[in-house]
């Protein structure tokens, strides 16, 4: 049977040019075989009559072929959240939260590169020695980084951040301690209200699943424009436009940036505004544009605080060449930004909504920030590896809560008191 298989695969990749067809799936393999085994001699074409036998193949071979070879296990491990590629021999995995060393390996280098080829074959992207660098999404929302020698100095490396199957819902964050039921329906009222939200967390922290929720509230009636590096957010209302980056080509020519795709995306009459991840200067654009009337902006940014979401968007304003003043800048992101929801990884590997604060207001030259919730940790057990806190309202009421009373009457001020 294995050197069966490998003829029908060999005639896939040749016959049918499998490798490069979109949207390929088992069914479209197996009918494949179905035509091959006709060409075949009369003891192969019995032994193919078997249905499950030609099942078998088709399944194998779309997990080798066209599937991810030695990682296919790891990504079929619901408990596995990450996994990443340090070269052919050594793969690490985060497992609940916690990393270790997998127990598979790639035979060679080759075998590597085989699978880096296989899955940048199904996308826009390339990566090769002169665009060594790659970021990517698999067809199940998961989020790929490639580097390739001579930029990685340990061989290819591949980092995988897996899409899990198991949130579906704000609701599901709730039940797996991420946040309250209060916050979930303070921020449902907050999208519903078209406040401008900025997420923010380290890398890995659970940002884009956050806000990937709290899209399923925004009403269908409202045009959305979502712009990224790497298409990741999930969205069902039908009158939507999803923008995408460019990178350069083999000349260094071509590129789009994600501000040229927002000056753009102003021109194509946004009800929301979507920002896959906010990195350099069109952040100056986001608050200009959002103070000038659009409203309900959302947008993602790296930073380790709500507080440093300040300073990081003043960074990347005074980097851009605009010449303001700190002080316009600042008063600039507090008539933008409504609130900061920030998200941390905590020593136990559990994700939380640690912070949500009000961008309050501009005095005596800084932006001050209210935290409305806020997570304090009771206990930390390093040896049951278990973090213990609560969350607690600071109070008090936020500047907009009467945005919020249109979309849930249980705002009020008394909701908002300290705890």
């Amino acid at each position: 049977m294995e050197d069966l298989k490998k003829m029908i695969q060999h005639r896939l990749v040749n016959d049918y040019d499998i490798l490069f067809q979109e949207n390929i799936n088992e069914e479209k393999i197996r009918s494949y075989i179905d035509k091959i085994a006709e060409t075949l001699p009369s003891k192969e074409k019995e032994e193919l009559k078997n249905e499950k036998m030609r099942k078998d193949i088709a399944r194998e071979i779309m997990d080798s072929i066209i599937g991810l070879g030695q990682l296919k296990p790891l990504i079929d491990d619901p408990e596995i959240t990450e996994i990443m590629v340090n070269g052919h021999d050594k793969i690490y995995i985060e497992r609940n939260g916690r990393m270790e060393l997998a127990s598979i390996k790639f035979n060679s280098e080759r075998d590597l590169m085989t699978v880096v080829h296989r899955i940048v074959a199904f996308t826009k992207r390339r990566v090769d020695e002169s665009n060594p660098y790659v970021d990517l999404s698999l067809s199940d929302g998961s989020r790929v980084n490639i580097i390739l020698p001579p930029l990685s100095l340990t061989g290819p490396a591949i980092t995988i951040r897996k899409f899990l199957k198991e949130i579906r819902t704000i609701e599901d964050l709730v039940s797996r301690d991420t946040l309250t039921k209060d916050m979930a329906d303070f921020l449902i009222a907050s999208v519903k209200a078209k406040l401008n939200i900025v997420f923010s967390g380290a890398t890995g922290t659970g940002k884009t699943t956050t806000l990937n929720m709290l899209l399923n509230y925004i009403p269908s009636d409202e045009r959305i424009i979502t712009i990224e590096d790497t298409a990741e957010l999930k969205l069902s209302q039908e009158n939507l436009v999803r923008l995408e980056t460019r990178q350069a080509n083999v000349e260094g020519k071509g590129i789009v940036s994600i501000r040229d795709l927002f000056r753009n995306s102003l021109r194509m009459r946004p009800d929301r505004i979507i920002l896959g991840e906010i990195r350099s200067d069109e952040a100056l654009d986001m608050l200009q544009a959002i103070s000038s009337g659009h409203g309900g902006t959302l947008a993602i940014i790296h930073a380790g605080s709500p507080q440093e979401v300040i300073s990081r968007i003043e960074t990347m304003i005074a980097i851009s060449n605009a010449m303001l003043p700190v002080s316009i800048i600042r008063q600039q992101i507090v008539s933008a930004i409504d609130i900061i929801v920030h998200q941390e990884q905590l020593t136990d590997g559990s994700r939380k909504v640690t912070y949500i604060s009000e961008v309050r207001e501009f005095k005596d030259n800084e932006v001050l920030l209210k935290n409305i919730f806020s997570f304090e940790i009771m206990e930390e057990n390093a040896d049951e590896k278990k973090v213990t806190g609560k969350w607690k309202k600071s109070g008090p009421a936020p500047l907009f809560i009467n945005k919020l009373k249109k979309f849930d009457k249980k705002f009020t001020e008394d909701f908002f008191k300290s705890s």
